[in-house]
């Protein structure tokens, strides 16, 4: 299992900083919000991506995707009402599946709770026919540079559509492109399901349709700042790794930084090596 940083937790550092406190910390890499890397994130070239690429390898760092996707450039949306608006948001998603793929990384996810709330006057039927065919473009972009777009269920604090797994899921089936999962993030789970969650990745991660995992606890701070149990957790990512159910991939994404973005992410890859010791130890 092979633990990623959100890079967002160490911004406004530099990126080469970001890797070698991420590295001393113990991280294997990181996963990486657009935002922090440009105002306007289209205006990075792939030679741009490829130099960030080289930075968190000289760090001993993979990059191995991205999320927060939509924050910047302004006034994206996929369940706009406007035609232009939705197809300069796909612009944005596949540009960002290119960037992904030239930094070395193999997956995207997408939150972006604001850019994907029904606007007032449309219906969430029609607001969820709009959001498939933007996703359906972004899906078409991962397969041809063969990496996976994730879409992320979030909680209804955050967004009125896509809220759960089950919706992530028919949201995925409804497209049909092996390129496009959802995915689970444990502080959202943890508000906006009805079982625990190492219960809903046991069930959901053999069916193929979750391509990511991040790992934070439902009070928004990081792994071992609140009440979430993240050994069963683990646990259950263990098995399905080993069952080639899961990536190996764990994305540590907190919110609310205690006591600050270096100190948070210091304690959540310690807490979650211990947790992964202890498991060893109890087997």
């Amino acid at each position: 299992m092979k633990f990623a940083l959100c890079n967002e937790v160490l911004h406004p550092l530099p990126f080469a900083q970001q890797c070698q406190l991420a590295a001393d910390l113990g991280y294997d890499g990181l996963e990486v919000a657009p935002f922090t890397l440009a105002a306007d994130p289209m205006a990075l070239s792939d030679g741009d991506a490829q130099a960030l690429r080289r930075i968190a390898e000289d760090h001993g760092l993979t990059i191995f995707g991205l999320h927060w996707l939509l924050v910047a450039p302004k006034g994206l949306s996929l369940v706009s009402e406007d035609a232009q608006v939705r197809q300069r948001t796909v612009d944005v998603m596949t540009r960002l599946v290119e960037l992904c793929a030239s930094m070395g990384g193999s997956y995207l996810v997408h939150g972006s709770p604001k850019q994907r709330s029904v606007p007032e006057g449309s219906t969430r039927e029609q607001a969820w026919d709009r959001a498939r065919d933007c996703l359906r473009a972004a899906g078409e972009a991962a397969a041809r540079h063969r990496v996976t777009y994730c879409l992320e269920p979030l909680s209804r604090v955050e967004t009125d559509l896509v809220n759960t797994v089950a919706e992530g899921a028919r949201m995925v089936e409804e497209i049909g492109l092996p390129s496009l999962r959802t995915m689970i993030d444990c502080s959202a789970a943890g508000q906006a399901e009805s079982e625990p969650v190492h219960l809903l990745m046991q069930r959901w991660l053999p069916t193929g349709m979750v391509g990511h995992v991040q790992v934070n606890d439902p009070n928004r701070r990081g792994p071992g700042q609140g009440a979430m149990d993240f050994g069963p957790i683990l646990q259950v990512l263990q098995r399905m790794e080993a069952a080639g159910h899961f990536p190996g991939i764990v994305a540590v994404e907190p919110f609310d930084y205690v006591p600050d973005g270096p100190g948070c992410a210091a304690r959540a890859i310690g807490y979650l090596r211990g947790v992964l010791q202890g498991l060893e130890h109890h087997d």
